[in-house]
């Protein structure tokens, strides 16, 4: 059972939403609650911005579904249109993120059972703010997001899965289920990691926080993420295309030194990185890579018929193209570390 910040904010959001309703009052509580999980963002950042955009769609929401109300009453029908009129505008507005709290507001307001009395209308919709207002403040001032840290943690955890894929797609090794399994999760956690940086880039950029993540970091970041990117496509490209083709088995440890040697040189570049790696030694004192090498190594291998060589030269061209994104990111860090150190 996994209990992280957001888990815990959002719980202590909706408590504190529905024991401030009780102190002021006010009833159907549980509309608060409701408000309190939806408003919970994963970046500060974008809770400012929800903020705005809440006041805005729930405001309007309120104020449509207190006119239909008052004109037609409440009714199934004229419930369901105001809905779809409200998905409309926010659409149009740009604040699709709003939609599922606006939407709780118009139904909340409208499914009133006193439909002619405006003031408990009016009651539903300040519950829905407090709600609102209360996971904003919660988000921003209890456990705010570390999302570097977090982001760290996360390429190391999917590198390891990555690297474990890596070491056994050519020999095999891997039972069917456990080599899915792991994909999977790999798979998994790569796309979450280009979530994840998008998050605290936004933060850099419309919140200032430059003195916490500088610009070049970003940029390794970045180009972390894209590595892995480029890994999982080799990955791609070794089941689909790979063992379609009748391999001798000098061909395969050709593939399988040169995977061995850029897991090892991707694994020093995070340990650089992360300042493990003493300054005086080099990547050549680690791993062992000459491209020209296995690149005149695999073309030396003949194929049968065309698609078997179309089949090789995709293995071959994905596999280099890993190689030009590790040293690119050496590169990166290298200037990072400089930069830091100066």
């Amino acid at each position: 059972m996994t209990f992280g910040p957001r888990i815990l904010k959002t719980g202590l959001a909706v408590a504190l939403s529905i024991y401030m309703c009780n102190i002021l009052g006010l009833a159907n509580a549980v509309f608060a609650g409701v408000a309190a999980i939806l408003a919970v963002q994963p970046s500060v950042y974008r809770t400012w911005k929800q903020l705005l955009d809440q006041i805005i769609t729930n405001t309007l929401g309120a104020s449509i579904s207190l006119f239909f109300l008052y004109f037609f009453g409440e009714n199934p029908i004229i419930i369901g249109f105001v809905i779809v009129l409200m998905i409309s505008l926010s659409i149009k507005l740009k604040m699709e993120t709003t939609i599922p709290l606006t939407l709780v507001t118009v139904i909340a307001i409208m499914s009133s059972s006193a439909s002619g009395d405006l003031s408990f209308a009016l009651e539903r919709f300040l519950v829905i703010l407090i709600g609102t207002l209360t996971a904003i403040l919660v988000n921003i001032f209890i456990f705010p997001p570390k999302h570097k840290k977090k982001f760290i943690q996360d390429i190391q955890t999917t590198f390891q899965d990555m690297s474990l894929l890596m070491r056994t797609a050519i020999s095999n090794e891997m039972t069917e289920t456990s080599f899915q399994e792991v994909n999977k999760r790999f798979t998994k956690n790569l796309l979450k990691l280009g979530e994840q940086f998008k998050l605290f880039n936004e933060e850099r950029e419309k919140l200032g926080k430059s003195k916490q993540v500088k610009t070049r970091e970003i940029i390794v970041f970045k180009q972390m993420v894209k590595v892995l990117e480029e890994g999982n496509q080799l990955l791609e490209n070794i089941e689909e295309h790979y063992f379609q083709i009748h391999n001798n088995s000098n061909e395969g440890k050709v593939y399988d030194q040169q995977l061995e040697e850029l897991i090892k040189f991707h694994e020093y570049l995070l340990l650089k990185y992360m300042g493990n790696i003493k300054e005086n030694h080099k990547h050549a004192d680690f791993v062992s890579i000459d491209k020209n090498t296995f690149y005149h190594q695999a073309l030396s291998y003949h194929h049968e018929n065309n698609e078997h060589k179309i089949r090789h030269m995709i293995i071959l061209s994905s596999t280099l193209n890993y190689y030009f994104h590790l040293e690119r990111l050496e590169k990166l860090i290298n200037q990072y570390l400089k930069t830091i150190n100066e």
